[in-house]
């Protein structure tokens, strides 16, 4: 499976509008769900959960918010970039600018950790981040994603 398996450009948005946390969490749910047919409620739920057990600010400036729900058939993903910066109570105390959501159902658990490990190879590359970051439009995001993942 590659993460760009799991995109299209209706599923990215740059920049984001959200300034805050809680913002960030409920746009990209409400796109995720928008997009998957799911209820926006429970996506954000499902986040939220596992948001409060531990950040999913993973650091680098990335976040990984993730959560399982049935109000999802399959894994699902949607992402975003805030070149400005949120805090985001990352591990690392620094503002995360890139955000990569994932809901899956909890059949999906296999499928979800191989997501969560290839985001978080993909993202410990600056290059790859800086690309993110400069991405103007959501093809542009999706296609440094491509780049990535075929090195």
């Amino acid at each position: 499976m590659q993460l760009t398996d799991l995109l299209h450009p209706d599923r990215v948005r740059v920049p984001l509008h959200a300034a805050d946390k809680p913002g960030v969490l409920r746009e990209l749910s409400m796109l995720l769900a928008e997009r998957s047919g799911a209820g926006a409620d429970e996506v954000l739920q499902a986040v939220e959960e596992r948001e409060a057990v531990l950040s999913t600010g993973i650091g680098l400036g990335v976040a990984v918010p993730h959560g399982k729900s049935p109000a999802v058939q399959r894994l699902e993903m949607v992402c975003g970039a805030s070149p400005k910066g949120i805090e985001f109570d990352s591990l690392d105390g620094e503002a995360c600018r890139l955000f990569f959501l994932l809901v899956g159902p909890e059949s999906s658990a296999g499928e979800h950790v191989k997501a969560l490990s290839r985001i978080a190879r993909i993202v410990r590359r600056a290059e790859v981040r800086e690309r993110l970051l400069a991405a103007t439009s959501p093809e542009s995001f999706i296609q440094t994603l491509v780049d990535a993942e075929s090195r």
